[in-house]
């Protein structure tokens, strides 16, 4: 998963334009966020990734128990500005758009 990651960012992951590949590449994104997330918080068992397709790309959805929204947020939100900076440049080498967002599992 996270040499995918590391091809995207690279640009290796950039070359193949395949809808297949397409969906790899957002599987492969929304392992990383859940990886990310799920080793940010107290109960990773909670922390489910869900992918919402929209117009012009998809949002990757971060669901978690309340109590712990606050460590995926971070302090003044500079964590998920991070995983956010992170998702968008390796979706950029794909051409895509994607947006990450928390939710409340409860």
């Amino acid at each position: 998963m996270l040499k995918a990651l590391l091809n995207f960012f690279t640009g290796k992951g950039a070359q193949e334009s395949s809808v297949s590949s397409s969906c790899a590449a957002s599987a492969d994104l929304a392992g990383f966020v859940e990886y990310v997330a799920k080793s940010l918080v107290d109960a990773p068992d909670e922390v489910h990734v869900t992918r919402e397709d929209r117009e012009g790309g998809f949002v990757l959805k971060i669901g978690c128990s309340k109590e712990d929204i606050g460590k995926i947020v971070g302090k003044h939100g500079k964590t998920i500005m991070a995983i956010r900076s992170l998702v968008s440049g390796a979706a950029g080498r794909m051409h895509q758009r994607v947006s990450v967002e928390v939710v409340d599992v409860n």
